[in-house]
């Protein structure tokens, strides 16, 4: 009996890794083992990254809200226990957005936990 072929298979999946590898420098774009390799380390910062990103955004968030803060003369710890005893339940995202964008409703805010 002859040898059974995987070459649909295994040409299947070099060509999806190396699909993945596209865009890649040098021979690690190219060569199936290199690809491989390189994707295998790619992938793995890109799950780490993703994780780190949510982070990232809450600490760029939780800057604007306290020069914000401070800015109106409230430090930032004062005013977000203010919002908790209000019962104003506004996100870090969304309160950043209005330091930014709405200064006039985050002075409202900051009188409103002041009182």
């Amino acid at each position: 009996m002859a040898k059974a072929s995987h070459s649909v298979a295994s040409r299947k999946r070099k060509k999806r890794v190396l699909k993945q590898a596209k865009g890649f420098w040098g021979d690690s774009s190219k060569q199936y083992q290199q690809a491989k390799r390189v994707l295998v380390h790619a992938l793995r910062y890109a799950y780490r990254d993703r994780k780190n990103r949510k982070r990232q955004f809450r600490s760029l968030w939780i800057v604007r809200i306290n020069a914000a803060c401070r800015e109106a003369g409230i430090p930032y710890s004062v005013f977000m226990n203010g919002l908790k005893k209000s019962k104003i339940a506004l996100d870090r995202k969304i309160l950043a957005e209005l330091a930014v964008k709405d200064t006039l409703a985050f002075k409202k805010l900051v009188e409103t936990v002041k009182k």
